[in-house]
């Protein structure tokens, strides 16, 4: 059972989003807030697997709660909710270690799938905010050079929106190998986590758009 905490200070989006995952056999609603204080106290009285947080709450934003709850909880995979989200917003987004950034545009499909996939450890990215990452990353010569032939087969398992877990079924290695091999790969591609190592993956061909999970394209 998932547990998602939900937060937003608009009580029809908060109606809707309850409703969402009410509907779901595999999700439990954790709780609600109104405020980023209130996500960061509920965060830490009920441990959720997945935080749905809005950018924009008064007070404490959605940001300024991620980075708090992120830093005492490093367990509750983030996901933020905006109308539009500013390039500003996004990176500090990432700065604060979101595991996914969606606009309020998806269908209810589409939000249980990401919010499923943030449980998983895979990252959740809206397809517009992907490009706009994709567009925005630097283009060091060959970055995929340094890798060796493993760690490519790994970084094309990761951009397919893989875990550590799946990886390690796939290629018959233990959990603990490819988090090893994961490490280094984004030490070596000079990225933070697996969303930028999938967006560098795409960018120099190693995989297609088409190969990302479809919560991430």
């Amino acid at each position: 059972m998932i547990q998602v905490l939900i937060a937003d200070d608009h009580e029809l989006v908060r109606r809707g989003l309850r409703q969402t995952i009410e509907a779901e056999t595999d999700m439990r609603l954790a709780g609600e807030a109104r405020t980023g204080q209130e996500a960061v106290a509920l965060a830490a009285a009920t441990r959720p697997d997945v935080a749905l947080l809005d950018v924009q709450m008064p007070g404490m934003d959605g940001i300024a709660a991620a980075a708090a709850i992120h830093a005492a909880h490093p367990g509750v995979a983030i996901v933020m909710l905006t109308s539009f989200g500013s390039d500003a917003q996004l990176h500090a987004a990432l700065r604060a270690g979101v595991a996914g950034y969606l606009l309020k545009d998806i269908s209810g499909d589409e939000l249980v799938a990401a919010i499923r996939g943030a449980a998983a450890g895979r990252p959740q990215m809206h397809p517009a905010i992907l490009r706009r990452l994709m567009e925005q990353m630097p283009a060091p010569a060959d970055p995929l050079a340094a890798l060796t032939a493993r760690e490519r087969d790994i970084l094309r398992l990761i951009a397919r929106g893989l875990s550590n877990k799946e990886i390690g079924a796939e290629l018959v290695l233990t959990e603990a190998t490819i988090k090893g091999y994961v490490s280094t790969i984004l030490s070596k591609l000079g990225v933070l986590d697996r969303t930028q190592a999938a967006l560098l993956a795409v960018r120099y061909g190693l995989v297609t758009p088409d190969d990302l999970p479809d919560g991430v394209r």
